[in-house]
């Protein structure tokens, strides 16, 4: 085929599945044929082509590309269009691969099923009643539903891994520091890592093999081994001899009968292909979710504090409220935000701000890094004798639209397997294991060392090899 064949094919299904799914927020058709005509102008004249030659690639929209919008799913950032490309992006580019459209998410990250998107909410395309997850959930749902190959998305706490267990596909969270996060708009810095969504482990690998390396010049929380190691050439071993800790923690009570029995299932697949499953112990997780909430929402507060209705954001008086022009600066910045942000990006910065003020930032930030300390701890003591660490994404299957978005508390409990990782800054990933009683999409979360890539593409290949859920597309029927 030539090299504008997936990207048409892309468009085409696009049109199929986005007035059901809606995983995308924006797309330039003319864009994104451009690229695939320069694409095939490069395969004609014979130069040297990359390893995603032609292929689309969804990406999150809060991952800058020059030209194209930024809008982080925010009204705020409504008319915002990046003025310089995310380095994943440049790599991207570098690789001959089709930067095709801006997928939906949770304004600013901040959410677990894509619902609180100013602009629409995304359907989970196994299930249109149903939560793709998020933050990433239309980088999820794109992939799904057989839109692109590719998506990257960004993960805080499970932002990844979450909409790829209840979406069906591969998703993973690098090692912190291994992708560049220069471009990705802040939402958590010490926490926040883009990383890869693909129907196909192999696929992840290549995709990660494209976008990782240090970055020292743009991101000084940038760090990588010198010289990368072959994902592809990882995912492809065998994993006769790969010693899995299994934490008790993770198959405690609240968990679902089908996802325990999904996960259960897909660790003994494993012993049986000749891996030796240890029990291990991670005696701090019952603190991850609370530990996690006064971090990321103290980072949130400072982060968020850039868009101020002055600079290049809206104003008050963009939104059809009074004009503000004559305005004190504290009335412009509280009618600005006040209507630019959504109530659990409002409620985070609330949150962020009230553990950082004077006479609690020792009470609830200064002691939540201490125990963040102790997360990370006892998971370097668990790998310590291991190569992977296997258990559950999430406690439940994708919830039903609207299910958890009125209740934020319930909805901070669905990461309560995924957080620890963002506050060790490991790597984690999960990928498809198991179908619920109701056909749903289950996963399996496999967690490695630092720069443990290699060990959990490996384990995660073999999870994939004996689950028979290999690339699946979702129905994503229009409606």
């Amino acid at each position: 085929m030539s090299s504008v064949s997936p990207v048409t094919a892309a468009l085409a299904r696009y049109d199929a599945t986005q007035p059901s799914v809606r995983a995308f927020l924006s797309l330039n058709r003319d864009d994104a044929l451009a690229q695939a005509a320069a694409s095939a102008a490069r395969v004609a004249a014979g130069q040297s082509l990359g390893p995603l030659e032609g292929e689309p690639v969804a990406l999150k929209d809060n991952i800058a590309v020059l030209g194209q919008p930024l809008t982080c799913a925010s009204r705020i950032l409504e008319n915002f269009v990046s003025p310089y490309d995310a380095t994943v992006s440049t790599k991207l580019k570098a690789a001959g691969a089709v930067l095709f459209g801006r997928c939906n998410l949770d304004e600013f990250a901040m959410g677990s099923t894509t619902e609180s998107s100013a602009f629409h909410k995304t359907c989970n395309p196994w299930d249109l009643t149903r939560s793709p997850g998020g933050s990433s959930g239309g980088s999820a749902a794109a992939v799904a539903s057989g839109v692109v190959r590719f998506a990257l998305g960004s993960d805080t706490g499970g932002s990844i891994r979450q909409p790829a267990h209840y979406c069906g596909v591969v998703g993973l969270k690098p090692t912190y520091g291994l992708v560049s996060r220069f471009g990705l708009a802040a939402y958590a810095s010490s926490l926040d890592q883009i990383g890869p969504i693909a129907r196909t482990v192999d696929d992840v690998a290549l995709l990660l093999s494209v976008i990782a390396g240090a970055d020292t010049a743009h991101d000084s929380t940038s760090r990588a081994p010198a010289v990368l190691p072959d994902y592809r050439a990882a995912a492809a071993q065998s994993v006769a001899g790969l010693r899995v800790g299994v934490p008790k923690e993770y198959f405690a009570e609240g968990l679902s009968p089908d996802v325990r029995a999904a996960t259960t299932a897909a660790l003994e697949k494993l012993r049986a292909a000749g891996a030796t499953l240890v029990d291990v112990s991670l005696p701090h997780s019952p603190y991850a979710i609370a530990t996690y909430y006064i971090i990321a929402t103290a980072e949130a507060s400072s982060n968020l504090s850039r868009y101020d209705g002055i600079r290049y954001t809206k104003r008050a008086k963009d939104f059809g409220g009074e004009d503000s022009d004559n305005a004190s600066l504290v009335d412009l910045y509280f009618k600005s935000r006040g209507q630019g942000f959504g109530e659990e990006v409002k409620r985070r910065i609330i949150l962020g701000t009230y553990v950082l003020s004077s006479g609690y930032y020792d009470a609830y930030y200064l002691r939540a890094q201490k125990v963040r300390k102790l997360i990370q701890r006892d998971y370097l003591e668990a790998l310590k004798d291991v190569d992977v660490l296997a258990g559950p994404v999430a406690p439940d299957t994708a919830p039903l639209l609207g299910e958890k978005s009125d209740d934020p508390l319930a909805q901070y409990l669905s990461d309560i397997h995924t957080v620890g990782v963002n506050l060790a800054g490991l790597p984690a990933l999960s990928v498809p294991c198991g179908r619920s009683r109701t056909g749903l999409p289950i996963g399996l979360q496999l967690i490695g060392k630092p720069f443990g890539e290699p060990e959990i593409l490996r384990a995660a290949a073999g999870v994939e090899r004996d689950s028979g859920l290999k690339g699946l597309i979702a129905p994503s029927a229009s409606r």
